[in-house]
């Protein structure tokens, strides 16, 4: 058997790739982030699948569920929300799975930040403007961040900031972002991105808090800071130029 690490994208359940959707048809067990995936996807499961909401589960018990999918000879599908590779807790998941002997799969998804900037109509990476994007989150009581990437540090790079898991700290997020980015800097909060009940804020430093504040969002939604969220004059990419010589690889 294997468990297939399966990203459920961002929100809207037709976001799933083919291949989640197909592992997702074909796992007689599912292990599913409850207060995260759309209820929507399980509806993909085989009709006679054991369901399990792992929102209230702690990691033992988690790892005890595939381990006993795994002597039991069933595949498993463990949707995530969003993709993998980004803030999902699933390395530690895999690390158990190696010491376990366990196989697994990993089966990328869409990315929260790739949904809100599709739902900004924005390519965050502009020529002449910015070609850096920076995914990261701030230090909370819990989780402190690794010597080096604190925000001040990151904002220094004057790259495009994208900060998951930090609405709650929207000012402390302007504070140490202002004096590297300007109060005019363009920023941008996206909740629920791809869902029914998404919500686009478009501000800048200096009035984007208190719009996160007076939507009262505290979560589920990432924020986007710098000059390419408002680049309107930049050069065309070389990339179809009448220029470009097509005939050089």
């Amino acid at each position: 058997m294997t468990v297939y690490f399966i990203g459920a994208g961002p929100g809207a359940a037709d976001l799933i790739t083919v291949r989640g959707a197909r592992r997702l048809a074909a796992s007689p067990v599912c292990l599913y982030a409850g207060s995260l995936v759309p209820r929507e996807l399980l509806a993909e499961c085989p009709p006679d699948a054991r369901l399990v909401d792992t929102s209230q589960l702690n990691l033992d018990e988690i790892i005890t569920e595939l381990v006993a999918a795994h002597e039991a000879g069933l595949d498993v599908a463990r949707l995530h929300s969003g993709d993998p590779s980004v803030f999902s807790a699933v390395a530690e998941q895999m690390r158990r799975l190696d010491a376990a002997g366990v196989p697994y799969e990993v089966v990328p998804g869409v990315p929260a930040f790739a949904a809100a900037a599709a739902a900004l109509k924005r390519e965050l990476t502009v020529p002449t403007v910015g070609q850096t994007v920076i995914l990261t989150r701030i230090a909370q009581q819990a989780t402190p961040m690794p010597e080096g990437e604190d925000l001040a540090t990151l904002g220094r790079s004057g790259a495009l900031l994208v900060l998951h898991l930090a609405t709650r700290y929207v000012d402390r997020v302007v504070t140490e972002l202002l004096p590297h980015y300007g109060a005019d800097c363009p920023a941008a909060v996206v909740a629920m991105a791809s869902r029914p009940d998404e919500l686009i804020l478009r501000g800048t430093l200096e009035d984007i808090a208190a719009q996160v504040k007076e939507a009262g969002l505290v979560r589920t939604a990432v924020i986007i800071v710098g000059r390419t969220l408002g680049a309107e004059q930049f050069r065309d990419s070389h990339l179809y130029s009448a220029e470009r010589d097509r005939h050089v690889c």
